[in-house]
């Protein structure tokens, strides 16, 4: 049985991306996403826990969101790694680490250009 979401929490992130057969490969590669494929224009974001549950999805549009809204974090164990899987996987590093109260974090962009970034405790 899938967990039921709390009340008045992020329950789900969807990212518009313009090519969506290439997003799925970048973070797959990038940070080993899987994927619900519901067709040609929309795949769920399968979530970690490997409930069947969802997290978040990829819809396909003709160009992504205009930059300015919220920011999507991801959490890693090892920033410096993470930010060559994303190099490798095609992404762009958009701000190098830097460090802030309770740790470092960077900024990149995916194939789409969508901006997101990664922080670590470490």
């Amino acid at each position: 049985m899938t967990p039921r979401p709390a009340h008045h929490s992020i329950d789900y992130v969807e990212l518009v991306v313009t090519d969506l057969a290439a997003a799925m490969t970048f973070y797959t590669e990038a940070f080993g996403w899987s994927f619900v494929d519901y067709g040609p224009g929309y795949a769920g974001i399968a979530s970690p826990s490997g409930d069947g549950s969802e997290v978040g999805g990829l819809l396909l549009a003709d160009e992504a969101r205009p930059v300015g809204g919220p920011l999507v974090l991801l959490y890693s164990t090892d920033l410096e790694t993470t930010m060559d899987a994303i190099v490798a996987a095609g992404g762009a590093i958009l701000q190098l680490p830097y460090e802030f109260p309770g740790g470092r974090r960077l900024h990149f962009a995916d194939p789409s250009g969508n901006e997101l970034g990664v922080w670590t405790s470490q």
